[in-house]
């Protein structure tokens, strides 16, 4: 049987290692990434990119070695002219603001690389009804199914 597949958008990543934050809306979600990690990673195939292990290698050093070793276990997918031609799109038509270009790369590299899920906790940017639907419609018009874009507690085991 083989496993649903996902690509973990870099807010994940950050969610999961680390300390835990004094804001008690993002300390849950850390909460609930770290209770979701362990059964999910076995269940779903984890996809990352280039632009992932980018953003997690930003910031504080120790913090981003943490970042980075999580990385280690998942599998790469890499960019293509398709995957650009796609971000691009998005931007084009406002589904992803223009001064956020490693988003629509990661939306794009989980639509063409025909991944089931892009998990993330970007609400601002990614996971949002206004957004989601925008993001749909574009993959769609380009022939692609979009993935269904989702947060860890979305995916979690009832």
């Amino acid at each position: 049987m083989t496993r649903p597949t996902a690509y973990i958008e870099t807010t994940v990543v950050g969610h999961l290692v680390g300390r835990m934050l004094a804001d008690p809306i993002v300390a849950g979600r850390q909460t609930v990434t770290r209770q979701w990690w362990p059964t999910a990673i076995a269940k779903y195939r984890f996809f990352v990119s280039r632009v992932v292990a980018d953003e997690c290698a930003a910031g504080d050093p120790e913090a981003a070695r943490e970042r980075l070793l999580v990385l280690d276990s998942l599998e790469f997918i890499a960019t293509s002219p398709s995957v650009d031609e796609r971000a691009r799109k998005l931007i084009e038509k406002f589904a992803i603001p223009k001064t956020e270009p490693r988003d629509a790369i990661h939306i794009s590299l989980a639509a063409v690389n025909g991944l089931e899920y892009l998990v993330s906790w970007n609400f601002k940017h990614i996971v949002n009804p206004t957004t989601r639907s925008a993001i749909e419609r574009v993959c769609r018009d380009a022939g692609f199914v979009p993935p269904m874009i989702c947060t860890p507690d979305e995916l979690m085991e009832a």
